[in-house]
């Protein structure tokens, strides 16, 4: 899969937009309406539900596809040449996404979920909302990434190279990292609804996306460009309406215990700020410049929500915790990822003062 390198820092995707800036709104507004739907209309909305097949649910995974395949489309794998020009950045991406960000979660769920916060949940909801948590820090940012890298003034190129990397290696360690971790949360796991979901919400997607990439690429860059502008609202639309269907089945448990919202938002907010915060002092340590420090920590911080709704659907079902649990997920994303953003921008003239900065990139 080795498509053309965009190689131009206009090439990477603009700063938020007014929807986009407002996405928590949106997610809001949407958690009511599915609320309000699932109270007056349960009959439509539990018909939608028994649409499955092979414990897929038909249109649920319409809209899954619909969501992730414009955000892949942005993702160019030839983009892994790129690597080598900074491999101690994309060390420390690798090292955060994949033996730190989802066995920290595993243990901030353990944590708060099962111990500290049990006696306000439904008990037989808890393995699930830790399955959901992990499931979300199991799937590392794609495409949002590509934004908060633009507000950081972040290098395009290596945003570009750390997310073909991390999507590669998603399609092979994403199963059996959620497998082992659902292990030693003692929770059984569905080998074959999570290959499936795999299949369904990685490979064919990537596939998919990549072949039209190189078809929309033949044409030229302007053709490109277009097409991205026309289908970019797509993700989020299918998002959208995604959740109106997840909150129809989940509003009367949501309606019965308000505060699990909350609860649930805690170890999630603790492990973007952990995950942020480590990996742009590793990058110090390392001597990286500012301009990879940043993207380097902004994609540990923020995950693929997308595929962890998916995931979370397919192996546990709408009416889940897990499934409630990944939507918290996208509900704080925009706001905490904006202030992360904006904490690494203010604290550049510190990050530039170590000595390891200063020995690699003297002034």
């Amino acid at each position: 899969m080795n498509t053309q390198v965009l190689p131009k820092p206009a090439d990477t995707p603009a700063p938020l937009n007014t929807f986009e800036r407002y996405l928590t709104l949106w997610v809001f507004l949407c958690i009511v309406a599915g609320i309000v739907l699932g109270q007056l209309l349960p009959g439509p909305i539990q018909a939608i539900g028994r649409m499955e097949f092979a414990q897929v649910n038909l249109p649920v995974g319409l809209l899954i596809w619909v969501m992730i395949i414009p955000m892949l489309l942005k993702v160019d794998f030839g983009a892994l040449a790129q690597v080598r020009a900074h491999w101690r950045g994309i060390g420390v991406t690798l090292f955060i996404n994949w033996a730190v960000k989802p066995f920290s979660m595993a243990l901030l769920a353990w944590i708060f979920i099962r111990q500290l916060f049990a006696p306000w949940l439904p008990a037989d909801q808890i393995d699930s909302y830790i399955a959901g948590l992990i499931l979300l820090a199991a799937a590392p940012c794609t495409a949002m990434v590509f934004v908060w890298s633009r507000l950081t003034h972040g290098d395009p190129l290596f945003t570009l190279s750390q997310v073909a990397l991390n999507d590669s290696i998603m399609v092979f360690a994403f199963a059996p990292i959620v497998a082992l971790l659902l292990g030693l949360s003692s929770i059984i796991v569905p080998w074959d609804t999570l290959l499936t979901s795999v299949g369904l919400y990685i490979v064919i997607p990537v596939v998919i996306a990549q072949i039209w990439r190189r078809s929309l690429l033949r044409r030229g860059q302007a053709a490109f460009d277009r097409a991205m502008a026309q289908i970019g609202p797509w993700s989020v639309a299918a998002l959208l309406a995604t959740l109106v269907l997840l909150f129809g089945f989940q509003g009367q448990a949501i309606l019965a215990q308000p505060l699990i919202i909350a609860l649930l938002a805690v170890p999630i907010l603790i492990q973007v700020f952990f995950n942020s915060g480590l990996a742009y002092w590793l990058n110090r340590r390392v001597g990286e410049s500012h301009n990879v420090a940043c993207p380097s920590a902004l994609i540990g911080a923020s995950n693929f929500f997308e595929l962890a709704v998916a995931a979370a659907i397919s192996l546990f079902g709408f009416q889940s915790g897990a499934a409630l649990a990944t939507v918290v997920g996208v509900l704080i994303e925009v706001p905490v990822m904006l202030l992360v953003v904006r904490m690494v921008n203010a604290t550049k003239p510190w990050y530039e003062r170590g000595a390891a900065v200063r020995a690699r990139h003297p002034s």
